[in-house]
């Protein structure tokens, strides 16, 4: 009686041993819109490395020397420069990191109010400008002036990252399995977020302009007379690379 009682415990808990890795193997595969993911990690890199849209900065740098109390040429190109984008895309106030208790923190003093100045003129608030002082932490590096903005942004990654090894090793499923390691597209997707101008034209279309009137009347009034409505240019046939066949 007491073997009978044994043997009908070991088949209960081979029972549940097979019932416990039945429900592993299913919970480890998942359906992204009819591609089988594998421990969750989806074949798609776009959906491996999706871009997302979220706020970041946007900065320059500003060198400013010891004996130099104003900006160079190219430094002024850069503020106004910084000034249209922040027109366009900025969500936030500018933000100026200025060096104090540096060898060159009067000059720097100095070389911000140009730039106030400049960026007031070019159009930007004077409540959206805001000045910070800083220490550096190194006293060997050359203290800059720098100023960032926030605004909205599209970013894929961070790339680089193996967590398997690409050859063949016993822990190694997607080698034999002949899948895309995890770092693939990854490259891709980053590059495509980082040339998108509008983020937001990954969450919709953008609306058309306005149509150039006075040729739309020009080619409706050819087309009531029944003339051609094509544009034809006097010089077209200096485009042509060849004569021969003539």
């Amino acid at each position: 009686m007491t073997d009978r009682r044994n043997l009908d415990r070991l088949q209960t808990l081979r029972r549940l041993s097979a019932l416990i890795s039945l429900s592993a193997a299913l919970g480890a595969c998942t359906v992204y819109g009819g591609e089988v993911v594998t421990a969750s990690v989806p074949n798609d890199y776009r959906q491996r490395h999706p871009i997302a849209v979220q706020e970041a900065n946007r900065s320059i740098v500003v060198f400013v020397g010891q004996g130099r109390g104003n900006l160079t040429a190219s430094q002024r190109t850069d503020v106004r420069g910084l000034a249209q984008s922040w027109l366009r895309e900025g969500t936030g106030a500018i933000v100026a990191d200025v060096p104090v208790g540096t060898p060159n923190a009067r000059a720097a003093a100095d070389v911000f109010r140009e730039i106030r100045s400049l960026l007031m003129a070019s159009g930007v608030d004077s409540r959206a400008i805001t000045m910070h002082h800083y220490r550096p932490d190194d006293p060997r590096l050359f203290a800059t002036i720098r100023l960032n903005y926030p605004k909205i942004t599209a970013v894929a990654g961070p790339c680089g990252l193996w967590p398997e090894d690409l050859g063949p090793n016993i822990d190694n499923s997607m080698y034999n399995e002949n899948k895309p390691f995890h770092n693939f597209g990854c490259a891709t997707q980053r590059n495509l977020a980082a040339m998108i101008d509008n983020p937001a034209d990954l969450e919709q279309p953008r609306p058309e302009t306005p149509a150039y009137t006075p040729r739309r009347d020009v080619a409706f009034d050819r087309y009531r007379k029944g003339s051609p409505t094509t544009t034809v240019y006097s010089d077209s046939e200096k485009a042509k690379l060849s004569d021969t066949g003539k």
